[in-house]
């Protein structure tokens, strides 16, 4: 199929965007919180407005465990595979990926949740390393990708840790204008599909403590085109923690909503200094289900935007990064309240 580049207003648009400076280095990535008090009202999965996928490697799971007889975690894995999660699709061709759930959701009258995720040097060379290969290819993966929602409803959220990794010094100064145009393109790109949202990742409050120093980067990357911004992506801060660094974030970017990532902060995060708290912690449960109806003017949704029961990294045992983990799922079900 013929890609088609932005145009030449969008450009011009980017160039602009590009004129503004860039924020400080922030603190390594590191939860921190008090556990969630489970004081939100989540929503029955039947009135989530998200869709939910009945090919998921939850459900899939589900139907496994069935056929060995394992009936109970059967009925405890569906907390998982009966709730809407996001799609990360991957590969250098994310068409087949994204209008397989858009026709899902579509046929359902729902909303599919996408996390657009193949910036260039992306996860700086650790556990989620990879990305496509050059500016030009992203450029194309991004056009495929907006194409393939077409007029159909869709939330997207760009690029997790794009910019935290620029904030906190990860990410090679060399790309940094790079990575901002890209950005910033990507952005203008989805919005020209019409019912598409879209989310800049700003990753959360244990990684870049002072919502001050994700200013410059998120506008110099768009934001301001974007529909707001997103908290928590595949992280266990409690929502309280979240909204408070989000609503402080929000005010400081003229008032952006933001999405709140709930699929994993039921138990909030790991408590003590331990190493790579954030990779697959032991203890954790999954958070408030995906719903619209956040009782919250600046928190569009809560989301799952990482899927339960995908590893973080091949770390305390785990395969590697965002290979599903039927163990680990198992148990993020079974200490969830509901």
């Amino acid at each position: 199929m013929s890609r088609r580049t932005v145009t030449a207003a969008a450009l011009a648009l980017v160039a602009a965007l590009l004129l503004t400076g860039c924020g400080e280095d922030g603190p390594p990535k590191g939860p921190v919180g008090p556990p969630s008090t489970g004081s939100e009202t989540p929503a029955p999965s039947a009135g989530s407005p998200f869709w939910v996928d009945p090919e998921s490697d939850a459900a899939k799971q589900v139907k496994e465990y069935e056929a060995q007889g394992r009936t109970e975690d059967a009925e405890i894995l569906k907390r998982i595979a009966e709730r809407p999660v996001a799609d990360w699709p991957a590969g250098d061709d994310p068409v087949p990926e994204v209008t397989r759930a858009v026709r899902g959701a579509t046929a359902e009258g729902r909303t599919p949740v996408f996390v657009a995720y193949n910036i260039p040097h992306r996860d700086c060379g650790m556990y989620s390393a990879g990305g496509s290969h050059d500016a030009r290819a992203y450029r194309n993966w991004v056009d495929s990708f907006a194409s393939a929602i077409g007029d159909s409803p869709a939330i997207v959220v760009l690029e997790p840790d794009a910019v935290p990794h620029l904030v906190d010094g990860c990410t090679p100064s060399q790309y940094h204008d790079e990575r901002y145009g890209l950005l910033a393109e990507a952005i203008v790109r989805l919005k020209r599909q019409p019912r598409t949202r879209v989310y800049l990742d700003a990753g959360n409050p244990a990684w870049i403590d002072d919502p001050g120093k994700l200013v410059e980067p998120l506008r110099r990357a768009g934001v301001a085109h974007a529909d707001g911004f997103s908290l928590n992506v595949s992280n266990f801060q409690t929502n309280e923690t979240v909204k408070g660094f989000g609503s402080t974030l929000s005010g400081l970017l003229g008032g952006a909503h933001f999405t709140v990532d709930t699929s994993r902060n039921g138990a909030g995060p790991l408590p003590g200094n331990r190493a790579e708290a954030w990779c697959n912690p032991p203890g954790r449960s999954l958070g408030v289900p995906p719903t619209d109806r956040t009782g919250d003017e600046l928190v569009d949704a809560y989301l799952w935007i990482k899927r339960p029961g995908d590893s973080d990294g091949q770390c305390r045992g785990g395969p590697a990064a965002g290979t599903w983990w039927p163990e680990y799922a198992l148990g993020l079900a079974r200490r969830a309240k509901a």
